[in-house]
């Protein structure tokens, strides 16, 4: 054949994104079992991917010199982001709290050093189905999960759009409004401001 029969025929766009954002009662269980259960370092990365919306591999990666305690700043290098762009991401009182209980701080570059090799971790799949069965959380929730909780929760305290893309580093808007169905109630708060007085 000398050309692509198919040319010119336009894709199928399916809707397979997945978005298994906690709920606040599963959250609450999770963030239990992370404060109490004894594989701490493990537990406190998860803390930290919850409390920043950071991607697991920003987490693993993440180094002391890229913290600005002063002033709550976590510097990501673009050779660490998705998006190849450098990221500043804010730290609050949970992620610093994560950040003082680590033991890392003047002994590794690394926040979270495997206490095997001393380097990042290459991975925590398998502790983390067991602390999401202790939690009780559904088997489809996966890791990059966090990252979805710590930005509904977000939208869902009023935050704009643009902040959230901001937050989690999204290059393109289209991929942060999967969000846009959780500000309903600042949709609403939005939309009364131009009701028409009818008394």
């Amino acid at each position: 054949m000398d050309k692509n029969v198919l040319r010119g025929i336009p894709m199928l766009h399916l809707d397979n994104q997945v978005d298994n954002s906690l709920k606040e009662d599963q959250l609450q269980r999770l963030v239990q079992v992370l404060k109490t259960d004894d594989n701490r370092l493990v537990c406190l990365i998860l803390m930290f991917l919850l409390s920043t919306g950071a991607r697991l591999r920003e987490g693993l990666s993440a180094r002391w010199d890229q913290v600005d305690r002063q002033n709550a700043i976590w510097k990501i290098p673009a050779s660490n982001t998705k998006s190849k762009r450098t990221k500043y991401l804010p730290l609050n009182e949970s992620a610093l709290w994560v950040l003082d209980h680590l033991e890392s701080e003047g002994s590794s570059v690394f926040l979270f050093p495997s206490p095997v090799t001393g380097k990042p971790f290459s991975g925590i799949t398998r502790t983390w189905y067991k602390l999401r069965r202790k939690a009780g959380l559904p088997p489809n929730v996966r890791i990059h999960d966090l990252r979805h909780t710590y930005a509904s929760r977000l939208v869902s305290s009023g935050q704009s759009l643009f902040l959230v893309q901001e937050l989690l580093g999204h290059a393109d808007p289209r991929t942060t409004m999967r969000y846009a169905h959780l500000n309903m109630q600042s949709k609403h708060q939005a939309a009364s401001v131009a009701a028409l007085p009818l008394t």
